[in-house]
């Protein structure tokens, strides 16, 4: 395992290849000349190649020499100013061309001293101690320095450069890719073209790549893929400058004899040769860092590995199309699609979207769209989410760049995300649905068709499309993710008001269709949820994290977009809800448009007719339905519109009294008709009562109708009920709700009179009650708080069924209420000790009261309960946790205990918290002895007295913990019929109880005032305990001989200690381990073969079983 990162690691690749000696050292190049062996220069006479375009260039004056070095050991100035060059490029505090310019000035008076200050460079940017000598320069082989540099790493640290956190190695990053491409640009010209500087530079970087550490491997891959983007734009600049020079020759050629220049055109031709050859010397240092560094990096065991060589590749394709973007290249990028690690796809997602985004590369990506558009379709539901989103603007390039690229099936697989309650993921969605369905192809001839309709909106095929989205994709109930997916990209659409309305109530005009019951509920609500949106400016609830606060611009385009609607609504809703008054649906969807409105504006615009008309239609609504949801709609607008802070509060109040007191009028007449006539009432008069008196609840929800006294008649009306036994149970329940309401704003007047008063007051009466039931008995004070506990839990078992969600809000209640009881016990221990035992005793009793009806393999129905006890476990002494673990254990098998799934979880936390300091409390407490003064201490208040400890021995037989848990005794609390939540026992089995109870020798009061006949649950444990060991003991004497016998076949069948748990854990970090440095990925990779049978085979790009020799490119195998 690579733990320390430094260490050696034999599974950093999947195919072997050469050693850490670069294959570049004795390597043939299109039968051209060998290149130059580092460390050992080309013949001194030889002079370095320039371009056509250096010529006449005047060298730079020396700006610094030699970099302060003296046989490979940078010097210090003495100054303390970094000298190395990772010392300038980690500081990052001098220009980064002057930085380069130096070290040119440095290589042009000694090769050797330059290039190994830039060795040492790449070494010490790799986190390596070691320093390259000029010795080993010119005697040792790469294959050796490197070695040699392996073995001065600090092994105790796993960070290098590259990985450290913080901004100033994030800046170091970036200039240190930054010095790369600078290097090579202001290199260009001569330097890189005299066959040692890159040949020593691609040499290392290869041999750095292949090493066995981690900190070479990243660092030179890194450095290696800069440096091959650098060469791919040198290579662009020289087939730029080619091509000039081309036309400028054919067209020196093709002038007439007598104008011809044939200077010029020699002059031409020779500047064409010696791009030519410059281009070729390109080619070969970029073949060589591709076949030698990224056909294996690229497949890396560690993901930034992979991650760099894929980003890269994406520049190359994408910088110098004509010569990277075709099938020998992308396949790399394909086969990376399937890469276990999310980073690494990422990063080929985001190298294919720049490739897309250019329409006319389009012809060339069109055989890998095809043979990869599954694959990136799929992406669209991958588990990282930042995947996912750029997996479908990837979908929506395609779909941009070629709509016959995707077919339907692939498009609905992208529509349904949209109502994902991931935002990034569903806005991504948004804006393929929208280039897709919603974008307007020639918006010039629909706006004329509009106007021809007498339409003023163009967009009313386009709502009516969305409408028919929704309606199919069956999602109804959440329009409100539909229309944030959709917010950014089809804003325009969606804030249309205008057209909507007119979908909705005008008649439709020839050649349109009329939109059904269903579209138009349907466009109703998708209205709403766009009014919504843009009145509050933040996605619905289930997206997001919560409002974030609005910049300025975004707090302007709320406030116009909330005028807009206003004025708009103000004049349109009165007459929406006067259309669709009959229709539930439609009306309470409706009737939640005035809470966005800015109610200011009927004042300031003087639209007080259209409120007026608001209210009206609002008062046909209440009169026409008897539906809870359009009631509390209609009292909800009210509330709105009553506030005070607005000047049409008095109109509004006005019109909420008038409406109320009609219903007040109609309510008290049909009442007493109703108990007029009895048991002889009809259905009319029910009806009457009963649709006035829902009316009266709802609006009784959010407005003080106290003074209407409608307490007074639903009193006489439960009273009757009670009475008689006639009265109808939904009139009953009405008016039980209404009686509620009515005490509820009594109490809210009460408490906003003197509100500190009753909290108090309320608070102090019960503490004082738990209080004083502890000091009366504290046993039985501990039995009812368990008690209490336990009737909780059976209400929820009641409501949610037996497989409770541990994490829901209700099981979290009970737990926070058994950890403020568990509070009560205060700090004093000793004193609470029976008390927390006997609470602990009951609890697991009542946990495994009930078999699980599926079997023993099943967990009990109340095992959940123990992660409630756990609440108490910290009450317990350390030694008393051993006794109640002991009668835990009692009621489970060995099946139990080896149980690990889910639904077992609060056994085992129960037991752990048991476990945690049971055992290590012996010395200081059980034994006499003390070791230290909390200990003697301890044992003085634990120990009790020897007469007393007697006393307990010899009443074992009437204690009262061996009888039946129904007997009575004072101070038991016993929960009323009507609110206990208890599981009703068997009424038979309990008369028995109770008459063998009757049985038992002695009576209640002789219980409890003989002190003889009782004894503690946990004296009872120990003395077991005790008689335990006994028997344990005279057994192991008689069986003394026999073991001896056995103890070899019971050394081996207890040879394997048990770590279940321990293991459980690390089993899967053992596989995540082995995961993170397998050596291939669980992609379509091609198999290695021999060279001479990758000659022999044919070309298929994207056949990932077939490799071969490619003439396209530079000449560069596939693989």
């Amino acid at each position: 395992a690579d733990t320390s990162e430094y260490t050696v690691d034999s599974t950093n690749e999947t195919t072997a290849h050469s050693d850490a000696g670069s294959e570049l050292e004795e390597t043939e190049v299109k039968g051209k000349r060998k290149r130059g062996r580092p460390g050992r220069p080309p013949s001194a006479t030889k002079k370095p190649r320039k371009s056509p375009g250096d010529k006449g260039r005047s060298e730079s004056g020396a700006r610094g020499a030699s970099r302060g070095r003296a046989n490979g050991h940078p010097q210090q100035n003495g100054e303390g100013d970094p000298v190395t060059l990772f010392e300038v490029v980690k500081l990052g505090k001098s220009a980064m061309q002057s930085v380069v310019d130096d070290w040119i000035e440095s290589y042009k008076q000694d090769r050797d001293i330059a290039l190994l200050d830039l060795i040492n460079f790449f070494i010490q940017c790799s986190g390596c101690r070691g320093t390259v000598r000029i010795e080993m320069f010119r005697n040792m082989q790469n294959a050796e320095i490197i070695r040699k540099m392996t073995e001065e790493f600090d092994e105790d640290s796993g960070d290098y450069p590259l990985t450290m956190p913080g901004p100033q190695w994030k800046k170091f990053r970036s200039n240190f890719c930054e010095f790369i491409g600078v290097l090579i640009r202001q290199c260009q010209y001569s330097i890189i073209y005299d066959e040692y500087m890159m040949d020593t530079v691609i040499s290392l970087l290869t041999g750095l790549s292949d090493s066995q550490v981690r900190a070479f491997r990243h660092t030179s891959t890194l450095a290696a893929m800069k440096l091959m983007t650098a060469l791919v734009n040198v290579a662009l600049n020289l087939s730029i400058h080619q091509d000039n020079t081309q036309r400028q020759y054919e067209a020196e050629r093709n002038k007439m004899i007598g104008k011809r220049a044939n200077e010029r055109l020699e002059l031409l031709l020779q500047k064409r040769k010696e791009l030519q050859e410059n281009q070729d010397e390109i080619e070969n240092m970029m073949n060589s860092i591709f076949k030698g560094i990224f056909v294996h990096r690229y497949r890396d065991a560690i993901a930034e590995i992979r991650a760099v060589c894929i980003e890269e590749i994406g520049v190359w394709m994408k910088m110098y199309s004509d010569a990277f973007l075709n099938d020998s290249y992308l396949k790399y990028v394909g086969w990376t699609l399937h890469d276990r690690q999310g980073e690494v796809r990422l990063k080929c997602l985001k190298a294919l979207q720049s490739l897309y985004t250019n329409r006319e590369l389009f012809p060339k990506l069109e055989l890998f769209t095809n043979r990869f558009k599954d694959r990136i379709v799929s992406m669209t539901l991958d588990k990282e989410y930042d995947v996912a989103v750029e997996a479908i603007r990837l979908v929506t390039l395609i779909l941009h760049g070629s709509e016959e690229a995707l077919s339907n099936e692939d498009c609905e697989n992208v529509y349904h995300l949209v109502y994902s309650a991931h935002r990034p993921v569903a806005v991504a969605a948004g804006e393929f649905l929208h280039k897709k369905l919603f974008s307007r192809h020639d918006p010039q001839a629909e706006e004329a068709l509009a106007k021809r309709r007498g339409r003023n909106s163009p967009n009313g095929n386009l709502i009516r499309m969305l409408v028919l989205f929704f309606l199919e994709s069956e999602l109804h109930e959440h329009a409100a993710y539909l229309v944030d997916s959709l917010w950014e990209s089809s804003q325009e659409l969606l804030k249309d008001w205008e057209c909507m309305t007119e979908l909705l109530l005008e008649e439709p005009v020839q050649g349109e269709e009329a939109m059904s019951d269903r579209q138009e509920s349907a466009l109703i609500e998708l209205m709403v949820c766009t009014i919504r949106q843009a009145a509050e400016a933040h996605p619905p609830v289930g997206r997001g994290t919560g409002k974030r606060v609005l910049t300025a611009k975004e707090r302007k385009t709320q406030i116009d977009d909330r005028n807009k609607l206003t004025e708009h609504f103000i004049i349109a809703l009165p007459m929406l809800l006067s259309k669709y008054s009959a229709d539930a649906e439609k009306v309470a969807n409706l009737l939640q448009i005035p809470q966005y409105f800015d109610l200011e504006i009927y004042s300031t615009g003087r639209m007080e007719k259209h409120l007026d008309a608001l209210l009206k239609q609002i008062k046909f609504v209440v009169e026409k339905h008897v539906e809870s949801d359009v009631l509390e709609a209609c009292s909800k607008t009210y509330s709105i519109l009553c506030s005070e802070e607005y000047t049409i509060q008095n109109r509004v109040d006005i019109a909420h009294s008038q409406l109320i007191d009609e219903f007040v009028d109609r309510f008290n007449h049909s009442v007493e008709d109703l108990l007029q006539e009895g048991e002889e009432a009809d259905d009319d008069d029910i009806y009457n009562v009963l649709s006035t008196l829902k009316r009266l609840t709802s609006f009784h929800n959010a407005h003080d109708l106290t003074k209407w006294d409608l307490f007074s008649n639903c009193y006489r009306l439960l009273r009757t009920g009670i009475e008689h036994g006639a009265m109808p149970e939904q009139i009953v329940v009405q008016a039980l709700q209404c009686s509620h309401y009515s005490i509820l704003w009594q109490l809210v007047k009460i408490t906003e009179g003197s509100p500190s008063k009753y909290y108090n007051d309320y608070g102090d009466i019960i503490k004082e009650t738990l209080s004083k039931t502890r000091q009366i008995d504290k046993i039985q004070c501990a039995k009812t708080l368990i008690l209490s506990l336990q009737q909780l839990f059976n209400e929820l078992v009641q409501e949610q069924g037996p497989n409770l969600d541990r994490t829901s809000a209700h099981v979290s209640g009970i737990k926070e209420l058994a950890r403020r009881f568990a509070l009560t016990f205060g700090l004093d221990q000793i004193k609470t000790r029976e008390a927390v035992a006997t609470l602990h005793k009951d609890g697991i009793e009542f946990a495994f009261k009930y078999q699980n009806q599926k079997g023993q393999d099943y967990p009990p129905p109340n095992l959940a309960f123990l992660e409630v006890l756990s609440e108490f476990s910290s009450k317990l002494l350390r030694q008393d946790k051993k006794t109640v673990h002991t009668y835990l254990e009692k009621f489970l098998t060995e099946q139990m205990m080896e149980r690990r799934e889910d639904v077992w979880l609060p056994l085992i936390s129960y037991r752990n918290s048991l476990v945690t300091g049971g055992e290590d409390d012996r010395m200081s407490v059980n034994s006499g002895s003390s070791s230290s003064k909390t200990s003697s201490v301890r044992n003085k208040k634990g120990r009790p007295p020897l007469h007393k400890k007697r006393v307990e021995d010899e009443s074992l037989e009437g204690s009262w913990l061996n009888r039946n848990e129904n007997i009575h005794t004072p101070g038991a609390l016993q929960a009323p019929q009507l609110t206990s939540t208890v599981l009703r026992e068997n009424t038979r089995q309990m008369g028995e109880q109770i008459q063998e109870h009757e049985s038992e020798q002695g009576s209640e009061q002789d219980f409890l005032h003989n002190p003889q006949m009782q004894i503690s649950w946990l004296g009872q444990q120990k003395l077991e305990d005790l008689n335990r060991k006994d028997r344990t003991g005279m057994n192991y004497m008689k069986g003394r001989t026999g073991v001896r016998h056995a103890v070899r076949g019971l050394m081996e069948d207890d040879a394997e200690p048990i770590f279940e748990d321990v293991m459980m854990s690390s089993r899967g970090q053992l596989e995540d381990m082995n995961e993170e440095f397998e050596d291939t990925m669980v992609i379509d990779l091609p198999p290695s073969r021999n060279r001479r049978e990758r000659a022999e085979l044919r070309p298929d790009f994207f056949d990932s079983a077939a490799i071969i020799e490619d003439d396209s490119g530079f000449g560069m195998p596939m693989f």
